[in-house]
């Protein structure tokens, strides 16, 4: 005897039993009798499906949609009856209902995967009810509107660029640039969110070594302007530091992903980096934390400045097709003036372009100058953006931490 009809029809009224768990559990106080479906009849609704599904494989399409349709007005009768006893206006437990019976024959027709998947995300959205309504009564419209351009940016615009570089060298990727850009809105984005619920101190930290995994370029530009608003230069230059120790990190991964002889190289310098940016960074803001609380100064009105964003971006895209202009020009016997420009923007592009040139044949210590120059001019880039965006105290704790790291670096890497 075939073993799958069973399991699918088990998990059609798991479905329904884990759905109406939370249906029972939210109207546990209800005398018996006194609500329409509870936890019984979730999990019936889900079994039901379940069947529906495996009588249209039998007899046809009519089966299911006899069943489906007859349970869905039985349904219906029945919360209408209740919610009007209890002047209730809501859908909610009806679109629930049909859910769980849809769910329950997805579950015997289709994949079990997406319909087990589909059941917990509608317990959680049902289990989060108060969440979810505290969360949207606090939401202001600037958050709301810029979270639907950066959506916008990310499904809508993004899949209408073309993904190959234009003009002479590659000069331009449009689709590479735009992520850029939307990589700068979500960072902004993702810091606002921390920094409004931790805090200047804890939650710029946070916010900052998430985005540094994108690009830390972005991210200290981003609390450079940050800076001007709430006025926490440690907190801020201390998350910054942080970041540019992310961005160590992350040159390294790269060279140990693609040739490992190049990492064991750069170890040193780029872990000395690293590691001392992040204990001066993490030093700043735990001093800077100690009374920043819910009364600390509110971060900017809006989650990001698109027209800020798209400048930003634009010189991005200026240096990056600067930067490929050259390494067209030179090719491989040019490697560190072009590393010397890309770092300007992006190190990583660099460090990938020197880890495939050390495989190919390369001297390792010609790619590991090439890395730590990219490394360094992107280091100095960002303290011109801390000073010039931020103001002079800011960049000045910004390049003092910075300038520290990279010289404890250079000395590893000179007695290396």
């Amino acid at each position: 005897m075939a073993v799958e009809p069973f399991e699918r029809l088990g998990l059609a009224l798991a479905i329904g039993f884990l759905i109406g768990i939370e249906r029972g559990w939210r109207a546990r106080d209800v005398t018996e009798g006194g609500r329409a479906a509870g936890l019984r009849t979730y999990a019936l609704s889900g079994l039901l499906g379940g069947v529906a599904g495996m009588l249209s494989q039998t007899l046809g399409g009519w089966a299911m949609s006899t069943l489906g349709l007859s349970f869905a007005t039985a349904f219906i009768l029945f919360k209408q009856r209740e919610q009007r006893d209890d002047n209730d206006y809501s859908a909610t437990a009806v679109v629930a209902g049909l859910l769980t019976f849809g769910l329950g024959a997805l579950a015997v027709l289709g994949d079990e995967r997406v319909a087990a998947a589909a059941a917990v995300a509608v317990a959680a959205l049902l289990a989060g009810k108060e969440v979810l309504h505290t969360w949207l009564k606090r939401l202001t419209w600037p958050e709301l509107r810029d979270a639907l351009v950066l959506l916008a940016m990310t499904f809508v615009a993004l899949p209408l660029l073309p993904n190959r570089p234009f003009g002479p060298y590659g000069l331009v990727n449009f689709a590479e640039l735009w992520v850029l850009t939307i990589a700068m809105a979500a960072i902004s984005f993702v810091a606002y969110a921390a920094i409004k619920v931790w805090g200047p101190a804890r939650g710029a930290l946070l916010a900052s070594a998430a985005g540094a995994l994108i690009s830390s370029t972005a991210v200290t530009f981003y609390l450079a302007r940050l800076q001007k608003e709430v006025s926490k230069p440690l907190a801020l230059a201390g998350a910054a530091l942080v970041a540019g120790a992310i961005m160590a990190v992350r040159l390294g991964a790269i060279t140990l992903a693609l040739w490992p002889p190049l990492f064991w190289s750069l170890s040193a310098p780029l872990g000395v980096f690293a590691a001392l940016s992040t204990v001066l960074g993490l030093g700043a803001t735990v001093f800077a934390s100690s009374g920043d609380a819910s009364s600390s100064p509110s971060p900017a009105k809006s989650p990001f400045e698109l027209a800020l964003v798209l400048k930003f971006a634009l010189v991005l895209g200026v240096i990056m097709a600067a930067s490929r202009v050259a390494a067209g020009l030179y090719g491989p016997s040019g490697l560190l003036p072009v590393a010397a420009l890309g770092g300007l923007v992006d190190a990583d592009a660099v460090t990938l372009a020197a880890a495939r040139m050390t495989a190919g044949g390369m001297a390792i210590g010609v790619a590991g100058q090439a890395v730590l120059l990219a490394a360094v001019v992107d280091s100095f880039s960002k303290m011109v953006i801390a000073c010039v965006v931020g103001g002079w105290r800011f960049g000045g704790l910004y390049s003092t931490g910075t300038l520290l790291a990279l010289g404890a670096a250079a000395g590893v890497w000179r007695w290396a």
